[in-house]
């Protein structure tokens, strides 16, 4: 990555122009800078921000000119000061909710509203499982799950993040370095297994989520943070209970702006009525997006990373 000069230019018919207050990093920005997820290039990176529209393109009727609005989905190059954004792609913030909580809120909010409302419709009474609990998603999901009534099971890779993981939700937490997830999940659920294993980490958990899961469960595989998955013979989710299987992304469940403008609702909602906290724990200037990759990609980041035009 390199910090350049570039013009984003005028709005086209349909978009609008936001000017960046604050810039939110996910673990996907890492996929697109590393290509496991290919851009054409050269192309910007980032697909999360916050800020104020500037310059309103032909046709733009619902927007005006100061409105504070937040993007989650992209386009691509976010990492900027400001970026032409599709006027169906962009959101209110409400009074209640700051740009940084909105630029760090929006791509992982969103994540946390199709996994447990969408891809699993997370109930009251439901023992689930969650990688990651201490990370960006996880932090979220895991306090929307509690607020729903389920049992949560995260899991963490330090003391450090046990405790926090501990305070945002979870009732029970696995520290994978030092034990066996899966067989401290059947130990905890009394060898019934869970409805859901929500998996962001990939390789190194995928095959013992599968272990975690009950009859009927699903594994929801949403991220690669230690690698892609193994491949999966099909036979073996018959031999652990007719298990299912999906590999879902937050482009698909909000590609319909309705979808979009609905599951940012909801989130906004969450945030203001205190159910969930938005931490941002660093903070870099825009031009160091290299080292927040670093700290990143090196598990020493917990709640939420921005960065500052």
């Amino acid at each position: 990555m390199r910090f350049e000069e570039a013009d984003p230019g005028s709005p086209g018919p349909g978009w609008v122009r936001v000017r960046h207050t604050a810039v939110g990093v996910n673990y996907i920005d890492t996929y697109h800078r590393s290509g496991l997820y290919p851009l054409p290039l050269p192309s910007g990176i980032g697909l999360e921000a916050a800020g104020v529209i500037d310059a309103l393109g032909d046709g733009v009727t619902r927007w005006k000119i100061g409105d504070r609005v937040a993007y989650g989905t992209g386009p691509v190059g976010a990492y900027s000061q400001a970026q032409n954004v599709p006027a169906e792609r962009v959101v209110a913030i409400p009074e209640s909710v700051s740009d940084e909580q909105a630029a760090a809120l929006m791509l992982k909010g969103l994540t946390a509203w199709y996994l447990l409302r969408r891809t699993h419709r997370v109930k009251a009474g439901e023992t689930i499982l969650f990688h990651a609990a201490a990370g960006g998603v996880g932090l979220l999901a895991c306090q929307w799950a509690k607020h729903l009534g389920a049992t949560v099971i995260g899991t963490v890779g330090s003391d450090a993040k046990a405790e926090l993981a501990k305070a945002h939700g979870c009732t029970h937490v696995i520290n994978y370095n030092r034990e066996n997830f899966a067989r401290r999940v059947g130990d905890i659920t009394a060898g019934r297994g869970v409805a859901v294993v929500y998996d962001g980490v990939g390789k190194t958990t995928f095959d013992g989520s599968l272990d975690c899961l009950a009859p009927l469960g699903l594994m929801v595989s949403f991220g690669n943070a230690s690698g892609p998955p193994p491949a999966l013979e099909l036979g073996m989710l018959s031999l652990r209970g007719s298990l299912f299987i999906t590999r879902p992304t937050l482009m698909h469940y909000t590609a319909d702006a309705a979808d979009l403008a609905e599951g940012a609702a909801e989130i906004f909602d969450l945030v203001a009525a205190g159910v969930m906290k938005v931490e941002i724990h660093q903070r870099f200037p825009l031009a160091e997006a290299t080292a927040a990759h670093r700290d990143l990609e090196a598990r020493k980041t917990t709640r939420a990373t921005v960065l500052l035009p």
